[in-house]
């Protein structure tokens, strides 16, 4: 555990160093595109400059951006003129509630779905039902989104769901009829999610199980004259379900990040909308603080899978 925890402290430090000079790279004068279609003198680009604190030796810049990450004060955002620990804060409730549930229902049903697909191995389901999954796999998240927004939301036929956003106009979303209104808000985004990441799902658990099921305690299991359901449920799940302790950990880290066009797509104000909406500035240190936190949680987030992948496994622990 102190390997794990040592290994993903210098993993966070490194996060943090490359995020100091990735964007610095990528746009070393950030002052020109804040200025851009607009009428800047020298001196209001220098404003700019020393407003970013971008004026100041590169080694002081860097002094300044490590002790605000200790403190937590990862700058003000220069397009919202508020502290970027604040906006993430406030952005943060509405992806959590358009990830969690769609994570939750993509992988209960993919691992559903994939067992079934290797008990039934070669099947008319089987076949079907990978192909469909190889299909939605190698879809975009923002193009499966679109097609269900036109489908279900501006047609005029079968448009039943909102435009987009997260409440209505001149609701309290803190009432009965908010919180509704937000769920009917959150049922396209959540399902676009949830087809994306089900396919995956599926498709690592039909291998897996495929993995396990030519194993010796599965053929104990049988002459000890337990069912099928019984030497899947006992047997066969729980080993086939190792793998997929990474992929959820990770995946529910990515996916934070990773909502970033569905977000976009259904105007959803969370962390995703808000990345899309400070590379349009670009807004230096909101994007600094945003890349932190995403990398940061697939940081914790692989830790986290190490710990329970060994408490699952026992061969891990020896």
């Amino acid at each position: 555990m102190l390997r794990q925890l040592a290994g993903s402290a210098l993993a966070l430090v490194f996060v943090v160093v490359v995020n100091f000079f990735l964007f610095r790279v990528i746009n070393p004068h950030p002052e020109r595109t804040l200025g851009r279609g607009k009428a800047r003198t020298a001196q209001d680009l220098e404003d700019i400059r020393h407003r970013l604190g971008l004026d100041a030796p590169l080694p002081v810049q860097f002094g300044k951006y490590l002790k605000q990450v200790v403190t937590g004060d990862l700058g003000v955002s220069f397009q919202y003129s508020k502290p970027v620990t604040e906006l993430i804060a406030e952005r943060m409730g509405p992806t959590l509630l358009l990830v969690l549930p769609a994570t939750i229902l993509s992988i209960w049903l993919g691992s559903r779905l994939g067992s079934r697909q290797a008990w039934r191995h070669g099947g008319r389901f089987d076949r079907s039902t990978s192909a469909s999954a190889i299909i939605t796999y190698a879809m975009p998240e923002w193009w499966l989104g679109l097609l269900l927004f036109m489908a279900f939301a501006a047609s005029p036929v079968l448009g039943v769901f909102p435009i987009g956003g997260l409440h209505s106009p001149g609701v309290d979303p803190t009432s009965f009829v908010g919180v509704a209104d937000t769920v009917w808000h959150l049922v396209l985004p959540t399902v676009t999610l949830t087809i994306s990441y089900l396919a995956e799902y599926s498709i690592i658990m039909r291998s897996s199980m495929l993995d396990v099921m030519g194993e010796d305690y599965l053929l104990t299991g049988r002459a000890k004259g337990l069912s099928d359901a019984q030497v899947l449920r006992r047997h066969a799940l729980p080993n086939a379900r190792l793998p997929m302790t990474t992929l959820i950990a990770l995946n529910l880290a990515f996916t934070v990040g990773g909502a970033i066009t569905v977000e976009t797509v259904f105007s959803v104000p969370g962390l995703g909308l808000l990345t899309s909406e400070a590379l349009r500035i670009p807004d230096l240190p909101l994007l600094q603080g945003l890349f932190l936190v995403f990398s940061g949680a697939v940081v914790l987030a692989n830790t986290l899978a190490n710990f329970l992948y060994a408490l699952q496994d026992p061969r891990v622990k020896a």
